[in-house]
């Protein structure tokens, strides 16, 4: 009897009363966390959203160009060019931005899908590093982007063809194998961010200044990214289902805040700039050989290499 009541006197039993201020701590914290969920808002995120538009502009759309502009006896053919370390600080730089993009959410997101969705997206943008290093060397050998591996000057002339084969497999893991790897999951965690950039309150679904300055410089970047990659159909499936999100939220009285406006703006400018962009080029005989088919995005590299390049 006297064991049994020490017992119910321990602080630590269940129901004793040492156990109430540390349940009463939990819920009350739990029910905090579920209040922010569901009617906080974060800011607009100036500091990243500006790091990741000038990161993508800088290593990405700038990588290539720095191979051309810096002095061939700089970085040899046998070695890696200034693209393939700029290409490098990307592969490091834009998931840790991914990730306190992530950590800013107002919603709690899927961790293990985070998770795996990065690891494939460091792996997938390291095979593209790679095959699109060599690709890109070969440019000082003749190389033609607007044409196939097999139509290419410099390869019909290897011996034995099996050679051929090899630098198709290169292809297919630059162009292919690494961009699906590298894009999917890229596109992935954005939506899952977009999914709980919403808030109770429409007054604040509105962008600041600052969030309206950075729209053109990243819608042009996505542009970039669509055509280049060739993920028309990535993007333009993505684009959909956060449209499809906005007018389901809409129902319950749910208002993108000032990323989730950010985000969707600069991909719908995205989509403008690829339709004026194919619709430029509806006609080039060339293009058309190399991207048949009902989905005709030219890279911009393509056209660079035919009409640009070809006249010095």
């Amino acid at each position: 009897m006297e064991a049994a009541a020490r017992k119910r006197q321990q602080p630590g039993a269940a129901g004793g009363p040492g156990a109430q201020p540390g349940a009463s701590f939990l819920q009350a914290r739990h029910s905090s966390v579920k209040a922010e969920e569901a009617a906080g808002t974060a800011p607009f995120h100036l500091d990243l959203w500006f790091y990741f538009t000038l990161q993508n502009w800088v290593l990405d759309f700038g990588r290539p160009i720095a191979m051309l502009v810096f002095p061939l006896e700089w970085f040899p053919l046998n070695k890696p060019s200034v693209g393939d370390y700029f290409h490098m600080a990307y592969n490091i730089i834009t998931p840790f931005l991914l990730l306190k993009l992530i950590e800013r959410s107002p919603r709690t997101l899927p961790r293990s899908m985070i998770y795996v969705s990065i690891i494939t997206f460091i792996m997938g943008a390291s095979i593209h590093l790679v095959g699109d290093s060599v690709n890109h060397r070969l440019l000082f050998s003749g190389y033609q982007h607007h044409l196939s591996v097999r139509e290419n000057p410099i390869m019909k002339n290897l011996k034995p063809e099996t050679l051929i084969d090899s630098f198709e497999l290169l292809y297919y893991y630059d162009e292919y194998l690494g961009h699906s790897m590298w894009y999917i999951p890229f596109f992935l965690i954005l939506f899952m961010y977009f999914s709980g950039c919403f808030t109770p309150a429409k007054a604040k679904s509105s962008m600041p200044g600052a969030a309206l300055l950075l729209v053109v410089p990243s819608g042009l970047y996505y542009w970039y990214l669509v055509t280049e990659g060739q993920i028309f159909i990535l993007f333009i499936f993505t684009f959909f289902a956060m449209l499809a999100l906005v007018l389901h939220q809409k129902r319950k009285r749910l208002f993108l805040d000032s990323n989730g406006l950010f985000l969707f703006y600069s991909f719908a400018l995205t989509l403008l700039l690829v339709a004026l962009w194919v619709a430029w080029l509806w006609n080039d005989p060339v293009l058309r050989k190399k991207y048949p088919g009902v989905i005709y995005v030219p890279e911009p590299w393509a056209f660079y290499t035919l009409h640009v390049s070809s006249r010095h």
